[in-house]
């Protein structure tokens, strides 16, 4: 994809291809369909670009303190060279911008593929043709909005934080100094708000400008002309509010606020300008002064802004993302008219000599737009996606020579690990618990007491920096999953990880690299399913088939208690991306393949799901995983047909197969047997052993591979290629 990008050492500016951003959890990926310039900042940021080092210097003094903070730390050497090598860098431009949707990320269930979204951020809505947006920073247009003036959300959400600084009131009047694009946003939105509003700015054609958008009166503030008008609807008083929009170097705005505002009334700084306040003047009408920070509350807050979290409405009424819908939302119903204020409309590929217009002074302009072009190929292509499936490359690790006892280290002692796994292990023959690790003190305590470890500890190095220590069990929440099983790959360990391998296809990638990194593919996913010994037993009923299969399994999951880590979808993945590999793993299993295509549809909410994988012999299956079914119904049921042969799984309590004869199991104790204990003795016998391990690395990445498919499917409603090298 394409963006724009400037060296700030050298004052370049390009359109460079860049890699299409990846579409994480709790995100979109967008495809823009018109990003604004901002003629103050941006255009700011470029020419402080062609400045000379001294003009840069001069220009940014609170940088230059850090320098000299990094000079007193590390030397000037050191210094020289992280400064020279951050400015001699592209950096990207741009923070406002409409698009559609094009991937949804996990944990995202508010827009969908195809809508239209306002953006926001300095790092989240480039001028580029695709960008990740987290949640707190894109939304929905409403009907009937242009793309064109949807763009504006972000300057629009700055001009509203300020104008809410103000705390306007019906009747009030306000001056708003600096008629560029923030002003004359404030000066709509005062005037929408039942406010009387003076302009101020040099620039007739500006002040013209902002008398047709809802000001009163609007003069050079050089002139008497702003001050008569003040006079006049305050009977001599002063303004309520002044709002200073305006930037450059000069004391003249602050002055005049000074000058024209009432006893007590307030200063709310929008723009960056000079800000010598004359005290005798702020002192004497004890006038109060105002920062408007950005776009609202939120603003530079990385939980908020990047991981999703919001503020609560009652405490924080009107945050950063709030502020964005307000202002769509007045902008489609005309109260804010945005369209007088679209000085010239650039193609995306003229960006650079847009750019050079505008510092030369050639295009005279509000706001400028860039027009990206109609990617109707490319957008048909993101509609059908595909996620990659890596390919597995390590070279062969030598054979292990037998040994007894097997020491075991774990990475976790969750309700899982505690029911599931660690009863098995505690009384298997040759092999020895020797460390757990965990978050808190005391479950490790209690799952050293429980179980006979030799060691509990808080500390993960306790493990993977124990050269004794054969094979590591990680058994903490999803998230965790892949980085601890690329830790303990890339510590020469044999690693049995509970599903899921990974959250995102990145995660899984890095999973891949520790293997080829260290030659280390002795790897178990927590997959058990395909060895319990009554759907072994079927199987082996069932026999070898010939022709395509059939394959339906229905998954009666259930509803989760109210506050379970399961349900927190921005961090620890979606539900289904948590245990839906268990039953692809089982159905490759069954089928002898991994599948080639993954189709996944929903119902609303994403709460039950209809996932059908198409494998390469022309072979389906379709799993049915459910949340709302009765708790009384049976947890999983499962079926093969082909052949003229049929094979049925009653909850791992019975099976049959039928054929030309009929075979039916013995009803098994209400315990069900899903495989964990025969997993988990395979395992150790790998491990003691050094032969392979029990299921094919391959088959493990083409499970994780199909599962994260399904977000994907569900996002573009379209089947999904599981493409290989």
């Amino acid at each position: 994809m394409k963006q724009v990008v400037q060296n700030y050492k050298s004052g370049e500016l390009a359109v460079l291809d860049v890699p299409v951003p990846g579409c994480k959890p709790g995100g979109v990926l967008v495809r823009t369909v018109y990003s604004l310039i901002s003629t103050g900042t941006e255009m700011m940021k470029v020419s402080e670009a062609g400045m000379s080092m001294l003009g840069k210097a001069r220009s940014r003094p609170d940088q230059v303190a850090k320098v000299m903070q990094s000079v007193a730390t590390n030397g000037v050497p050191a210094t020289y060279r992280k400064v020279m090598g951050k400015l001699d860098s592209y950096t990207p431009l741009g923070y406002s911008l409409c698009g559609v949707v094009e991937q949804v990320g996990a944990g995202v269930d508010d827009v969908k593929v195809g809508d239209l979204v306002a953006c926001a951020g300095n790092e989240h809505a480039l001028h580029a043709e695709l960008n990740w947006v987290p949640k707190n920073l894109y939304v929905p247009v409403p009907d009937g909005l242009a793309p064109q003036h949807a763009a504006f959300g972000t300057v629009g959400s700055i001009a509203m934080q300020g104008v809410r600084q103000g705390e306007p009131q019906l009747g009030e009047v306000a001056l708003v100094i600096g008629l560029g694009l923030i002003g004359q946003l404030v000066v709509q939105l005062l005037a929408a708000a039942g406010v009387r509003v003076v302009g101020a700015d040099p620039d007739p054609a500006r002040c013209e400008l902002a008398e047709r958008l809802g000001a009163a009166a609007c003069g050079d503030p050089a002139s008497t002309a702003v001050e008569n008008a003040v006079a006049e609807l305050t009977d001599g008083h002063g303004v309520d509010q002044v709002y200073l929009a305006a930037g450059g170097g000069s004391n003249q705005p602050v002055e005049l606020a000074a000058k024209l505002a009432r006893d007590r009334g307030r200063v709310v700084d929008i723009g960056k300008c000079r800000l010598d306040l004359p005290w005798n003047a702020y002192y004497e009408k004890e006038l109060d002064v105002r920062f408007s920070r950005s776009y609202g509350p939120g603003r530079y807050d990385p939980s908020y802004e990047l991981e999703g979290r919001d503020y609560p409405i009652g405490y924080v009424r009107w945050t950063e993302r709030r502020n964005l819908a307000c202002f769509l939302d007045l902008a489609a119903r005309g109260k804010v008219d945005v369209e007088p204020l679209i000085s010239h409309v650039a193609d995306f590929d003229d960006a650079v000599e847009t750019y050079r217009r505008l510092k030369d002074g050639e295009l005279k302009a509000v706001t400028a737009l860039f027009r990206y072009p109609e990617q109707a190929g490319e957008a048909a292509e993101a509609k059908v996606p595909a996620v990659a499936v890596p390919a597995v490359q390590v070279k062969a690790s030598p054979a292990r020579a037998a040994k007894t006892p097997v020491k075991l280290g774990f990475i976790g002692a969750g309700n899982y690990a505690t029911s599931m796994l660690l009863p098995h292990l505690a009384q298997r023959e040759g092999v020895e618990l020797s460390t757990v690790v965990t978050t808190t003190s005391l479950s490790g305590a209690n799952a050293q007491r429980k179980f006979g470890f030799a060691k509990a500890t808080t500390d993960l190095d306790a493990v993977l920096g124990d050269e004794s220590i054969d094979a590591v069990f990680v058994v903490t929440r999803h998230s965790s999953h892949a980085e601890l099983t690329r830790q303990a790959l890339l510590a020469g360990k044999t690693v049995f990880v509970e599903k899921p391998l990974a959250l995102t296809e990145d995660e899984l990638s890095g999973v891949l690299a520790a293997v080829e990194e260290s030659g280390n593919d002795r790897l178990q996913v927590g997959f058990n399913r395909r060895f319990a010994p009554l759907l072994q037993e079927a199987r082996t009923h069932f026999g070898a088939r010939s022709g395509p299969a059939h394959l339906r399994y229905l998954v009666n999951a259930g509803r989760l208690a109210h506050g379970s880590w399961y349900l927190q979808q921005g961090s620890e993945g979606s539900r289904f991306v948590g245990e839906g590999g268990h039953f692809i793993d089982t159905a490759s299993w069954l089928l002898d393949a991994d599948p080639v295509s993954v189709y996944a549809t929903a119902t609303s909410g994403n709460e039950d799901l209809q996932v059908v994988l198409r494998y390469p012999d022309g072979s389906t299956a379709t799993i049915s995983y459910v949340t709302t079914g009765p708790s009384g119904f049976p947890k999983e049921t499962l079926d093969l047909v082909a052949d003229g042969r049929a094979l049925r799984l009653d909850d791992f309590v019975r099976a049959s197969v039928y054929g030309r004869k009929k075979w039916v199991s013995s009803r098994l104790p209400k315990a069900r047997d899903k495989g964990q204990n025969a997993e988990l003795a395979a395992f150790i016998k790998a491990v003691r052993t050094g032969g392979p391990m029990p299921v094919p690395l391959e088959s493990l990445v083409a499970t994780t591979a199909a599962t994260l498919a399904v977000q994907a499917g569900l996002a573009g409603g379209v089947p999904v290629t599981l493409a290989r090298p």
